[in-house]
């Protein structure tokens, strides 16, 4: 048993490459690209008079524990009052990945970086993305700079984008800091070798907590969700552990939504198109009605997130244990997000659930597509150029990163389900209690939690909809097509 459990990461290594091709998406870099990799010598060097020199500034990354992919650094600056300048720093990837190149073309073909349960497929060479082109400790990079004057209401006053050249003096992790700020653990070691650096971290913390409470005033949305980790023990799988969100993730996720809506509000005043990601009004808004209506809560019939989110604020709060299965249950009733294309002078419809009209993808161009087309199109602002994309190419490729996004979760949902089949293929016969995440003509959907898994109801499923809970009974598990079947048990 433990020989054969021993082949598990290359089992699933395995499925992952065969499930990217079955979706359209490619496992390997050409050998265009690898030869083009292969000949950048270096990260690229800072020239021009328009290049500002921040290295002095105490800027640090926060990111996952085993991230080498470094996007973003942030740093704070007090000013007079109240007010605080945030600074934050995106990755200059276009500098070294010149647009229809062949690591251009791979990228554009993927559009994302793929993170399966038994590998990363990158967006970019490894060579690039871990390295050149990322933002790593004691590294000089170039990057875009999104600077934005926060009031002590949480509101944006001012905002600038720039070139410079910056230093991350510490690669923090999410773990690390987000104990540390909700008190659960130690400082992170590099505040002693940092001088600065702990007080830093609380400047930004409170900024973005009060550019959250803004954005949740407005009635962005209040979800938490549960998102499975493969362990994996000398090859062996050994569990799916749910990664929890944090305070340092919030903190992150609050500066790149506010420096998003700063790059889409900058190109549409240099009157330049921007690749807009977006969440149109719920099509299943009469369920999410239904459900809140489960819970003794009214919402009015027409879509209205303000409303919806003092809904979710009152559940997190009566339950917080299941506050997660709720979460779900909403975000696949308000469907997907998607990319459309504002021109100058249109208006793009916003995002549902950030609350927000202006949001762009800009902050994350060593993993996806979208935001080293926005950065493109931002230096091309810069200097006063038009913008590299046609309209066509522009609209083409907002269809082209909606879908290909829309298959790289399929593929990591798709491994996902292969871990969780291979964990529970020794527990046919046992009983979960689920919850329903999914209702289509194709099938119904449950997730169970002890591993955290998802499976198909083959029995029993007449009736039920999203978010109803529901006992099921494991009946079948199949690792190679990641299939898990359940039958109802009354």
């Amino acid at each position: 048993m433990n020989n054969t459990r021993r082949a598990d990461s290359d089992t699933l290594k395995g499925i992952a490459r065969r499930v990217m091709l079955e979706r359209g998406l490619l496992p390997e870099f050409s050998e265009a690209a690898a030869r083009q990799a292969e000949s950048i010598a270096g990260a690229a060097a800072a020239a021009g008079p328009d290049i500002r020199d921040l290295r002095g500034l105490l800027w640090a990354s926060i990111d996952n524990d085993d991230s080498r992919d470094l996007d973003q650094l942030s740093v704070a600056q007090p000013l007079e009052g109240e007010a605080v300048r945030i600074l934050v720093a995106i990755a200059d990837v276009d500098a070294l990945v010149a647009e229809g190149s062949p690591i251009d073309d791979h990228a554009r073909a993927n559009t994302t970086s793929v993170y399966t349960a038994a590998q990363i497929f990158p967006m970019l060479p490894e060579k690039l993305s871990t390295d050149l082109t990322s933002l790593g400790e004691g590294q000089t990079r170039l990057a875009i700079v999104i600077e934005m004057t926060v009031g002590e209401g949480g509101e944006v006053t001012q905002s600038d984008l720039y070139r410079a050249v910056v230093l991350n003096r510490a690669k923090l992790t999410y773990n690390a800091v987000g104990a540390w700020l909700e008190d659960r653990g130690p400082p992170p070691a590099a505040f002693a070798l940092v001088p600065g650096l702990e007080q830093q971290l609380r400047i930004q913390d409170q900024v973005a907590q009060a550019l959250r409470a803004v954005r949740h005033s407005r009635g962005a949305l209040s979800l938490q969700t549960i998102e499975p980790r493969a362990v994996f023990d000398d090859g062996v799988l050994s569990d799916l552990r749910p990664d929890e969100k944090n305070r340092a993730m919030d903190l992150i996720e609050d500066f790149m939504i506010a420096a998003n809506g700063v790059t889409a509000r900058y190109l549409e005043s240099r009157n330049l198109p921007s690749l807009r990601r977006v969440l149109r009004s719920p099509e299943r808004w009469e369920r999410i009605v239904a459900l809140a209506s489960s819970f003794g809560a009214r919402l009015s019939a027409v879509p209205d997130v303000v409303a919806l989110n003092e809904f979710l604020l009152q559940r997190r709060a009566a339950d917080p244990v299941r506050f997660p299965d709720l979460s779900l249950s909403v975000i696949k009733m308000l469907g997907s997000g998607e990319y459309a294309v504002e021109l100058p002078g249109q208006r793009a419809e916003g995002h549902f659930g950030l609350a927000v009209r202006d949001y762009t993808h800009s902050t994350a161009p060593n993993r996806r597509f979208p935001d080293l087309i926005t950065q493109r199109l931002l230096k091309s602002a810069l200097a006063g150029r038009a913008s590299p994309y046609s309209e066509a190419d522009l609209q083409g490729l907002a269809a082209h990163c909606t879908e290909q996004e829309d298959m790289a979760t399929k593929v990591e949902r798709q491994v996902r389900k292969s871990a969780a089949a291979l964990l529970l293929a020794g527990r046919i016969g046992q009983r979960f209690e689920a919850i329903v995440t999914g209702v289509s003509s194709k099938g119904t959907w449950v997730r169970i939690s002890g591993p955290t898994a998802e499976g198909r109801v083959m029995k029993g499923f007449e009736g039920l909809d999203v978010g109803d809970p529901v006992r099921v009974e494991l009946v079948h598990a199949d690792a190679a097509r990641g299939f898990i079947d359940f039958v109802r048990v009354r």
